[in-house]
Order: structure tokens, then sequence, then C-alpha cells
């Protein structure tokens, strides 16, 4: 691990006590469903005490008709299960020099679950979305107030939108997490689960949904969570949204001492938002040169695959720099630099790993 006097809670980084933010050390990272108990957390209030008995969903705005759901309703309906990976806007925030403001993770803000729910569009159509409609918001039932001057006045209730046209496509409202009810801290006891984006969007203890016939532009959509995207000599903020490709290498961790003159075996995760992942390249002598990896398992929609690289390391101690880079189906490859533009979200340049060769 990058810290020594690292703060651990249940085998997790401990980022943050309030609120909670909890990350999972990237080099326990080996089974492409990730162990509820080495999730990630990411919070941005105190976590809502909610009783599943007295919890409503109401679906309203611009619909015929606007509706409430309780548990036991939405659990009868029929529900799918689906492998998603998570990622929060500000993983590898704490690669970046200078340093910036916000939670300090590492690698691990990323994991893959089994996600069980009903679609939103079964709900949508059971509501009958009007034609002027275009956005759907999302609102949890997280709230609480901001030290931030540009934040409204008083409580802020943390809710973010998708278009109408994916909201219909594939966000699912979860009320299982790898075969189990959802934990308090990952949204129980519905949160949705927007695939290929970043999880900022999969909203938790969701209470809210709004269909809008208008762009939503609440704080989290466009102050936070969002970054500065170019037209021409324009630069205009926009809200993040679908994951960027990347890769990442789970081991040798960084500060990792490996014998020399011996076959290691680097491994890693790779995603991209709803798109395949084609390749992982290796580097062993800090980007100089490239070969490919190996990619593990089969290809599943909005989720990572793992990859592994056999390393010959060299006969003579010393430092090795290794980087792993990602393409995908698109054609689109990791960057080797940071864009600025990004602030302090969205990346996926490379970032170097240094292990002592001994």
């Amino acid at each position: 691990m990058p810290e020594d006097d690292i703060n651990l809670r249940g085998g997790r980084i401990v980022r943050s006590e309030e609120p909670l933010n909890l990350e999972m050390p990237f080099e326990t990272a080996e089974s492409f469903i990730t162990p509820t108990n080495s999730f990630y957390v990411r919070t941005h209030f105190p976590i809502p005490k909610i009783d599943r008995d007295a919890w409503w969903l109401h679906v309203e705005g611009e619909v015929e008709k606007s509706f409430a759901i309780n548990y036991e309703e939405l659990v009868g309906l029929e529900s799918i299960t689906i492998p998603v990976t998570l990622e929060c806007a500000g993983n590898n925030r704490n690669f970046l020099e200078p340093k910036v403001k916000g939670v300090q993770w590492g690698l691990g803000a990323v994991g893959t679950a089994e996600w069980t729910g009903v679609p939103l569009s079964v709900l949508l159509d059971r509501a009958v979305v009007r034609s002027n409609a275009c956005e759907v918001i999302l609102e949890g039932a997280d709230h609480g107030m901001l030290d931030d001057p540009k934040s409204p006045p008083g409580e802020l209730t943390f809710s973010r939108s998708v278009p109408l046209e994916k909201a219909k496509r594939d966000v699912l409202l979860a009320y299982r997490m790898n075969g189990k009810d959802l934990p308090p801290e990952h949204g129980f006891p519905v949160r949705a689960i927007v695939p290929g984006w970043y999880a900022m969007a999969s909203i938790k203890w969701l209470q809210r949904i709004i269909v809008s016939s208008e762009p939503f532009t609440g704080y989290y959509q466009t102050l936070d969570y969002a970054y500065w995207k170019r037209r021409g000599d324009i630069a205009e903020l926009s809200p993040i949204a679908e994951l960027q490709v990347k890769a990442e290498i789970a081991w040798p961790a960084q500060g990792e001492t490996v014998p020399a003159n011996s076959s290691v075996r680097i491994r890693g995760a790779a995603w991209a938002a709803g798109n395949e992942i084609v390749g992982v390249e290796v580097s062993t002598d800090g980007g100089s040169t490239w070969k490919e990896a190996t990619l593990l398992g089969e290809m599943k929609p909005h989720a990572w695959r793992f990859w592994e690289f056999d390393w010959k390391t060299p006969s003579a101690p010393g430092k090795r720099t290794l980087v792993a880079r990602a393409t995908d189906s698109l054609g689109q490859t990791q960057p080797v630099h940071r864009d600025p533009d990004r602030g302090t979200y969205m990346i996926n340049h490379l970032l170097p790993i240094t292990v002592e060769v001994r």
C-alpha cells in the first residue's frame, strides 16, 4: 500500500469517518465479483436510517399517472440480476499532482457486484411518461449541509439525473447486492444502478423518481460532479457521466519488493463504459516498451475484465516502473497525461507503479 500508517476498517482503508468513505485495497481484487464486505463505500452525508416497512418510492413529474410503490410491492415485481462495475468519479485522486481537495482515493474506489432489482423502465411504463419528457431525476434520502459558498442555503439532498433514453434502457432499481439485501452503507432499501456511468449517478437510499421536461441543474449535476467540456474556444461545465477506459495494476502493489531473475505475474483489472475491453498492454520499463497482457474470463457488458502478464524480472536489482493501459472496442486508449479540464474527476491517465527488484 502507498501509505505505511494507513487506517483500516474490516480490511478497507478509511478515507474519512464522517461522512463514511471506505476504500478497497486494490491488491485484494482477485475475483470478478467483489465481496460486499470489501466493496468501497462513498457517502456525502450521514447514512439515513430507513424503516423498510415505512419506505415508499414516489414516481412523479411529467407522467400521466403519478404513484408510490412500497418495498413489498417492488420486490414482488419481476426482477433481473446483472453484474455492474461501479467506480467513484474521484477514484485515483490521491495520484494527482499537485494535491487537490476531495476524498484521497487510491486505486480501490471501484468494485463489481451482482445487483438484483427491477428495471426502472417498468415503473416508467406504469407511470406513462409524457412526450415532452427528456430526463429522469433520481433523488436519495441522504441530505445535509455543505460547507461550500456555491451550494444553496439550508440542507441539500443528493440527486442526479439521467437521460430518459438511458433510464428506460438499462437503469436498475436494485434491492439486493451479491444475493443479499443491500447493506445500509450501500443504499438500503433501494439504490439505482446506472450501468456504464460513474457511481455518483447510482443514487442510494432512493426515495423519488422525477420525470422532467427540462435538463436538471441541481448542485451535484452542475457545480459538483461536472467537468469543463470544450466547444471551440468556449469551455462549458458538463455533468460527469460515462466511465473512461482504464486499466489498473492490482499486484505488485506500489512499493512491493519482487525477486530478481524470476517470473512474476502482474495482474489487474480493466473497464470502460459500455464498451468491451479488447486489449491490455503492460510496460515494465516506465512506458518505453509495451507487451500484450492476457485477458481472463468472459466479456460482460458494464463489468470489468481481469487480466494478467508474466514478467521475467531483471537479474540486476533496482527500482522498476510498471504501467498498464487498456483499449476498448471503440479504439479508445488511456491517455498518457492528465486532462486538466476534468478537474478532480474522471482520472484515467496512465498511473505508474514503482516496485523494487531485489
